[in-house]
């Protein structure tokens, strides 16, 4: 048997890491400005989390959700007021695409309405209803493609607000910044006066936090850049730093019925293990106010370049993305094969950098200088 092939993949066999580095099975070292797709948020192998996640492999592993799980309840309640949302409620699964799922599904449970708003460019999951959200024609098969969604230019309330008055729509998932669309920014002005909307046409808001939330934009949501409160929230990536989890944050307007939603795997012992040890070093560590810092030194830095190959650099934190006057493989594969530093990448001409969020200002200048070497 072999794997079935659905990645082009670089000819590096990654082995171990140590907070922004990782190393390869030839011992050479390498500058982590990816974080595996936004997943590693206070950098690999930290000493903390392999102590909690080892202990609680040694005590239990996993078990049902027919019984209580004590640490899920504590991985709510110390949610809660970190990020700035103790009265929502939480329900643990195992990835993004599985959150926005069950956003959707609990929407439209909820107002009885099939039709969702999504932006152009938007990047939701690969599942089913996650990937009908999806502006990507390439990945929607046949048997997703249903009619339920209509996309809309991001920042174009006018356009918005023609679809909702229309008194149908089920729900609207956004991305305040997003991630494979290239790293385009909701402004304040639409996403204020999108949530104003969505309350008049009794239309859920979803905010999709899952690559822009969990402190990489220097606040714990990068929604609360724009001062707006969603009805539902969707994270992972980063919540348990490479353990596969995510959950979907609940207003407290929503009322559970048993059997509407359910998971096998969701919210185990372990995920919350993980899952905590990463509140731990958030909050000894300040990796939100971190990824603020830190971010707007790289960003001023990229800025100062001043690189004719350089058009553009936008972002909040440490989720930056650099607009290239070429396709970005031309900078990317030499920034790998000779400089020796991980970066990913948006459309055919946007480097996009998603580093663990404990990168320093040393690292930050190391990544310049590879940088401009290559440019």
């Amino acid at each position: 048997m072999k794997l079935f092939d659905v990645y082009p993949l670089f000819d590096v066999n990654i082995v171990r890491g140590q907070g922004c580095k990782v190393w390869d099975d030839k011992g050479q070292q390498y500058l982590d400005l990816y974080g595996g797709h936004a997943v590693i948020s206070i950098g690999h192998s930290h000493p903390h989390y392999v102590e909690k996640v080892g202990e609680q492999l040694g005590k239990l592993g996993f078990y049902s959700n027919s019984v209580i799980n004590r640490l899920q309840v504590e991985l709510a309640e110390r949610l809660g007021p970190i990020c700035g949302y103790d009265d929502y409620q939480l329900f643990l699964i195992n990835s993004g695409a599985e959150a926005n799922e069950n956003a959707l599904k609990l929407a439209s449970f909820t107002n009885g309405r099939t039709r969702v708003l999504s932006a152009e460019k938007a990047f939701h999951g690969r599942t089913s209803l996650a990937v009908e959200v999806t502006n990507n024609p390439k990945i929607i098969a046949p048997i997703n493609d249903n009619g339920h969604v209509t996309y809309l230019p991001l920042n174009d309330l006018t356009a918005w607000e023609q679809e909702l008055q229309k008194g149908d729509v089920c729900a609207v998932i956004l991305e305040c910044i997003q991630g494979v669309g290239g790293i385009k920014l909701a402004t304040k002005e639409f996403a204020q006066g999108l949530q104003k909307l969505c309350k008049q046409y009794g239309t859920v808001l979803i905010c999709d936090e899952i690559q822009c939330g969990y402190g990489r934009s220097g606040k714990f949501f990068a929604h609360q850049w724009l001062d707006i409160k969603p009805d539902i929230i969707t994270v992972a990536k980063g919540i348990a730093n490479g353990f596969p989890m995510g959950g979907v944050l609940i207003s407290p307007e929503f009322k559970p019925v048993y059997g509407q939603l359910g998971t096998t795997f969701g919210g185990n012992h372990l995920a919350c293990a993980a899952a905590l040890a990463v509140l731990d070093v958030f909050e000894e560590e300040h990796l939100v106010e971190n990824a603020d810092t830190v971010g707007n030194y790289l960003m001023n830095k990229l800025k100062e370049l001043n690189s004719d190959r350089i058009k553009d650099v936008r972002g909040r934190g440490l989720m930056i993305g650099i607009d290239l006057d070429c396709p970005h493989k031309e900078i990317r594969q030499p920034l790998i094969y000779q400089e020796h530093c991980f970066t990913g990448c948006a459309g055919t001409n946007i480097l996009r950098l998603l580093p663990p969020l404990c990168l320093t200002i040393e690292e930050a200048d190391d990544f310049i200088e590879r940088l401009k070497k290559v440019l």
